[in-house]
């Protein structure tokens, strides 16, 4: 089983941390502490997938994660693997309609976070008699944002668990209780987040007042790759947004001030490259599928290490390179730096990047409708006369999708879509900006 979907996912080989849990995994209950990057989502998935039955009916493994995001990038990933095993999520934000109609013929697989799930146990809307196997995704940051009493009503309502399996980004000093958890066998892989010679570290130097002018520098010497831009606050993260825009910057801003919807189309966006700069909180440091992200900017220092090793956890990732910049006023050193990196020299014309060759259109039409990425493909071929590689990245959510194609074929796409079906029936199309 575990080979059959490696090569859905066009995985030839596991990394050495991925061996590891599955066969820890087989033995006792697991913690696994390990980077973000590492493939961990795999790590817990594969040995949740070796307990999973096909004869027996109902919800058999949870998984509880922090983030909505993260919910939907575990799905995305157990979909990939074509384990013909039922897979869904709930989180807050989606229509809980929606949920209990999905749950009413229920998943082998079930991932959510915890208020959510703690909301649908007690409205029973799922049996929990065979749920046998229960995976604490990102366990640390569950408890950072307050999800402990709910973790732990959770966790009393499973009656049958016989598998549990903890990952964590961080060192923990000791496991609460109320996880259950008894002699595992902890993996520790943290010594991963190490700087490592693939993160190249450099320091752009300002005065307060002149901040948000070597930012617009410092993304126009960078030019066209994808960038993420941390700040310790939402105001900051909108208002360097602004700026960017009014200075011919196209961005997007992701934080949890945000509706879900627009969270993920930031996200999306980003993703299918129509948005290359990203400006987040934290958020964004764990735990969400944006691979390939080539300069990490620390507009706002973290105040923790921890919180800067994650941040730098986002770039350099497996064995890609990165560049991590940190804004600095004079004389400012912060107490996790051992040594100054080099001085990034901004001087010179500032030469505004190109905007992106890719743009986003959204389809009002999602999963629930039956529609899925081979249906929007055909008919921005079919009917909206683009090649192949015209058309990029394509994501289909449960009432709406969103696909990437060449921005000088955007607007007349649109126009000719406008009064095309999709299954049959009609929808909405528009460029999201």
């Amino acid at each position: 089983m575990i080979q059959q979907a490696l090569q859905k996912l066009n995985i030839e080989k596991l990394n050495p941390m991925q061996e590891a849990a599955i066969s820890a995994a087989e033995k006792s209950d697991l913690i696994l502490l390990s980077p973000t990057g590492s493939g961990k989502t795999l790590g817990f998935l594969l040995p949740v997938l070796n307990l999973l039955r096909a004869d027996i009916d109902g919800v058999q493994a949870l998984v509880l994660v922090p983030s909505r995001e993260l919910a939907l990038q575990i799905e995305q990933v157990f979909r990939s693997m074509g384990t013909g095993f039922k897979v869904n999520c709930c989180y807050g934000g989606h229509p809980v309609r929606v949920e209990m109609k999905n749950l009413s013929q229920p998943p082998a697989l079930l991932i959510g976070t915890p208020g959510r799930i703690g909301h649908h146990l007690r409205r029973e809307s799922f049996d929990t008699n065979n749920v046998t196997t229960l995976v604490l995704d990102e366990f640390d940051k569950s408890l950072e944002f307050g999800f402990q009493e709910d973790m732990a009503y959770i966790i009393g309502q499973l009656r049958s668990i016989r598998k549990r399996i903890l990952t964590s980004a961080t060192q923990m000093d000791e496991i609460p209780g109320f996880t259950g958890i008894y002699k595992p066998i902890k993996l520790n892989y943290l010594s991963d987040t190490e700087p490592t010679a693939n993160l190249k570290q450099k320091v752009v130097v300002a005065e307060p007042a002149d901040k948000l002018e070597a930012l617009f520098a410092l993304i126009c010497k960078i030019g066209d790759t994808p960038t993420l831009v941390f700040c310790n606050h939402r105001d900051a993260v909108e208002r360097i947004s602004d700026v960017l825009w009014d200075n011919g910057l196209p961005n997007d801003v992701f934080h949890g001030g945000m509706e879900q919807e627009d969270r993920e189309r930031a996200l999306i966006k980003f993703r299918n490259g129509s948005h290359r700069i990203l400006i987040t909180t934290d958020l964004a440091s764990r735990g969400l599928d944006i691979p390939e992200i080539e300069h990490v900017i620390h507009y706002q220092l973290p105040h923790t290490e921890e919180a800067f090793t994650h941040r730098n956890g986002r770039t350099a990732r497996m064995h890609a390179s990165g560049t991590s910049y940190l804004m600095l006023s004079p004389g400012e050193k912060p107490t996790y730096i051992a040594e100054m990196p080099e001085v990034e020299d901004l001087s010179g014309e500032i030469i505004i990047p190109q905007p992106s060759p890719w743009l986003t259109i959204y389809l009002a039409a999602g999963k629930k409708d039956k529609v899925n990425k081979v249906d929007i493909v055909g008919l921005l071929l079919k009917k909206g006369g683009l090649e192949k590689d015209e058309v990029g990245l394509i994501e289909v959510l449960d009432f709406s999708a969103y696909a990437a194609i060449k921005r000088e074929k955007a607007e007349h796409v649109v126009a000719l879509l406008k009064n095309e079906k999709l299954k049959g029936k009609k929808i909405k199309i528009e460029v999201s900006r």
